[in-house]
């Protein structure tokens, strides 16, 4: 992957900052990794109370949430979209801040544009009214199914959110109280997104335009459940927006808060392996071998299982990961463009038709796609800091199928044919005017952060790596705890921001003591988790 940095203005103190002031009985908690899962979950255990150190491999934090810059060009190397704006609030909240403390956000107007390829196109204003008039445009009624739909995703967020995510059910049993009660006349919802969406619409780029999100869990229509057609909620109801510095400004301001609430960020320090058990485990790292009382890993766990943890603590067999199914990689070019790219939006997607293929070829056949659907991102819309003036600054990402050959002949092969493509559907030939261009693929993925196959995003969101069904937050041996994309509630920042609240939780409740108190019932840090619940 290309050399990552942060921009931000915190690296120098996260780097030398020490904890001051240790209170007595405390638990010294390291956290194995700085992506969001791992930052949210040093903040709460900091903020709890715990002596929390945490250590991250690369130069910089963020996990995939990385920086590129070059020639006055900056990329987010990660994720780009910011959704689900609730989450963040709530999360800053729990350290009496608000997202505004470190960061503003742009509504974005257009939210995106969709191409096909057939020459067809439609733009996403962040208004039900331009929804409404797109979907009545293709399908005669679609526009009040829509209206429909959209009030029982809104419906359906409130309680999958308050019902299930924030309450962490994560257990079979979790699922046995009169809580649960509202959702089972909502039994469908875990029939797949395709079937759920066909009972509104009839035209095929009516559905596309509701399931394109799945990418974003590691999907497909036809093996991700309908409940995640709340994403349509988080997408129409809820608005895209851009935070100020692009993704690498939330990353930014994540350390800070972990270093304010007292945690330590070491980085460049990898961590080689871990054994022991808890209030004894020893870390073999780059800089010599530490000791620990309790470890929170940011790590997946194929990788930690293969790589870090002894034979002693490890829960499967090496090869039980290779029979998961894994969301798609992605082929990621970054590139610094002369002149304009209009008619791109700050997102844009181009899309087939008939997308089966590229489904298929993702999940079921992987292979590198026949007719391909792909992904623009042009931050500098938005944000003229991101590119020199007269310039843009693309990222185009490519879905593909994890575990797939990415030699520097199909790479190539596969740029030339977005970039036509790109050209021949949207007016916008960049081919002539790249002055910057970098490329990220399988390889990186997989060499970078040890995900299986060069996976992009962790579990796919299958009815059966869902909820229950995805790794558990305790697993390992005693006193070892995951966080991030692969545990609950599983794939996406927000996602991740909830299971830093999740394991912190876990940890003061298998041992009060990493919260500095030796009573059980004690509220780790005074914090108030609790989210009202506001639908019947």
């Amino acid at each position: 992957m290309p050399h990552q940095s942060q921009p931000g203005f915190l690296l120098p103190a996260i780097q030398h900052h020490s904890m001051q002031g240790s209170l007595p009985g405390e638990r010294d908690v390291t956290v194995v990794g700085g992506g969001f899962g791992g930052l949210a979950a040093a903040a709460y255990l900091a903020r709890a109370g715990a002596s929390v150190t945490l250590l991250e491999q690369h130069d910089t934090v963020g996990g995939r949430a990385g920086v590129l810059e070059r020639d006055g060009f900056r990329f987010d190397t990660g994720p780009s979209w910011y959704l689900m704006p609730d989450v963040f609030e709530r999360f800053f909240d729990h350290f009496d801040h608000d997202p505004h403390d470190f960061y503003e956000l742009t509504r974005l107007d257009p939210q995106y544009r969709v191409f096909w390829t057939d020459g067809d196109s439609a733009t996403i204003e962040p208004n039900r009214r331009n929804a409404h008039e797109l979907f009545e445009s293709y399908e005669e009624g679609a526009g009040d199914a829509l209206a429909t739909y959209l009030d029982r995703a809104a419906t359906n967020y409130d309680l999958a959110m308050n019902r299930v995510v924030y309450p962490d059910r994560t257990a079979f049993r979790d699922y046995a109280s009169t809580d649960m009660l509202p959702l089972a006349s909502r039994l469908r919802l875990f029939g797949n997104m395709d079937d759920y969406v066909s009972r509104f619409f009839d035209h095929p780029k009516l559905r596309q335009l509701l399931e394109y999100t799945l990418v974003f869990l590691g999907g497909a229509p036809h093996n991700t459940p309908a409940l995640y057609s709340i994403m349509s909620h988080v997408d129409l109801n809820g608005n895209v927006f851009y935070p100020e510095g692009g993704i690498a400004g939330v990353v930014d301001a994540l350390a800070e808060l972990a270093v304010e609430q007292g945690a330590t960020i070491e980085t460049g320090v990898g961590v080689n392996a871990i054994s022991g058990r808890r209030g004894e485990f020893t870390l073999a790292t780059d800089d010599g071998t530490r000791t620990t009382d309790l470890v929170v890993n940011n790590a997946n766990p194929a990788y930690a299982e293969r790589e870090l943890l002894d034979t002693g603590g490890r829960d499967h067999a090496p090869d039980y990961w290779d029979d998961q199914t894994y969301a798609p990689s992605a082929l990621m070019f970054y590139l610094g463009v002369e002149g304009d790219v209009e008619p791109l939006a700050h997102h844009s997607l181009v899309l087939p038709p008939d997308w089966d293929g590229h489904f298929a070829q993702l999940f079921d056949d992987p292979g590198w796609p026949d007719d391909p659907a792909f992904y623009l991102s042009v931050a500098s819309k938005t944000d003229d800091t991101v590119a020199p003036d007269g310039h843009e600054a693309v990222v185009i990402l490519l879905p593909i199928a994890p575990g797939l050959d990415d030699t520097p002949e199909i790479r190539a092969q596969y740029r030339d044919r977005l970039l036509g493509t790109l050209a021949a559907q949207t007016g916008v030939d960049l081919r002539d005017r790249i002055v910057v261009e970098e490329s990220a693929c399988v390889s990186e993925f997989s060499e970078q952060f040890g995900d299986p196959g060069g996976t992009a995003l962790g579990l796919a969101h299958t009815l059966f790596q869902t909820g229950p069904l995805r790794p558990g937050k305790r697993d390992g041996p005693d006193g070892h705890y995951y966080v991030g994309a692969y545990t609950n509630p599983g794939i996406g920042m927000p996602m991740c921001l909830i299971s830093g609240e999740h394991v912190t939780k876990a940890v003061i409740d298998d041992d009060p003591a990493a919260s500095g108190s030796t009573d059980p019932l004690a509220v780790p840090g005074e914090f108030n988790f609790d989210t009202p619940t506001t639908a019947d």
